[in-house]
């Protein structure tokens, strides 16, 4: 085997890596949110939502790269796209306010918020559907749209169930009667441009939960209380993936339950 010592990076090599510190400069110079969306309720551990609404500092390297960063913007392209095609079908769909805007809701003086994909508010009666009804899009990878056709949106992905329906709930004083309305969830196959629909009627249950999670994260941060984890191994599969893994086992940090400390200003637990 010969090492080759004097390798220099090729065309591809150095073009990929300018666009990739483009992307990861663009995204370092975004105003941090200083909300608790409303998209990632459904992350199943508590502990981390809490890190991430105090804009706790990612563990080194965790952070997404620029690959990762490409990926996310093909799949807001592949959004527009599906936007397009629903209305070439005939679905009166809006995803714009008169000013811009996207439509949304912010409760909690706005410190809980959400932003819609968008609002059905006309179709053909051969469908059968009810407005106005949400409409959320996802895009996502053949292995993963597969299982959401075989088993649904609730099964499959509950981050995105718990989004829908907590999305039905609070924007019912904004859209009047959008909570009666099963919502339009689209799935789009990256690898194969494959559609999925399903009618997804709200899960009222799950949206007091998610509610009441929100409420729960706020309410210990603003107090400097560290909630549990949600599992009792860093080997958990949700851990290995977690931005927060080394911050929240770490030393100072060990303990898993109620009433650790932790300081919101600091975003991380007190000694």
């Amino acid at each position: 085997m010969t090492l080759d010592f004097n390798h220099r990076p090729s065309i591809g090599e150095r073009i990929n890596g300018l666009v990739d510190a483009a992307l990861i400069g663009e995204r370092d110079n975004e105003t941090p949110r200083d909300y608790l969306g409303a998209s990632r309720l459904g992350v199943p551990c508590e502990r981390a939502l809490q890190f991430e609404f105090a804009q706790a500092p990612k563990d080194e390297g965790s952070d997404f790269s620029g690959q990762v960063l490409r990926i996310f913007e093909i799949g807001n392209r592949l959004e527009d796209l599906a936007i397009r095609w629903l209305r070439a079908a005939g679905i009166d769909l809006v995803t714009q306010k008169n000013d811009g805007g996207q439509f949304g809701f912010s409760v909690a003086s706005g410190r809980i918020r959400g932003h819609v994909d968008g609002i059905i508010l006309g179709a053909s009666a051969a469908l059968g559907l009810r407005m106005p009804a949400l409409w959320e899009c996802k895009t996502m990878n053949a292995k993963n749209w597969r299982a959401c056709v075989k088993d649904g949106v609730a099964i499959s992905k509950p981050v995105y169930a718990a989004q829908i329906a907590i999305y039905q709930a609070y924007m019912e004083p904004v859209v009047p009667g959008i909570s009666e309305a099963s919502a339009l969830f689209t799935a789009i196959n990256k690898d194969t441009a494959e559609l999925y629909h399903e009618l997804v009627p709200l899960n009222a249950a799950l949206a007091q939960r998610m509610s009441d999670r929100a409420v729960r994260i706020l309410q210990a941060t603003d107090v400097g209380e560290l909630l549990p984890r949600v599992a009792q191994s860093r080997d958990f599969h949700e851990c290995r993936f977690c931005s927060y893994a080394d911050r929240c086992w770490s030393e100072r940090c060990l303990g898993n339950a109620p009433g650790e400390r932790f300081s919101r200003e600091r975003a991380e637990p007190r000694a």
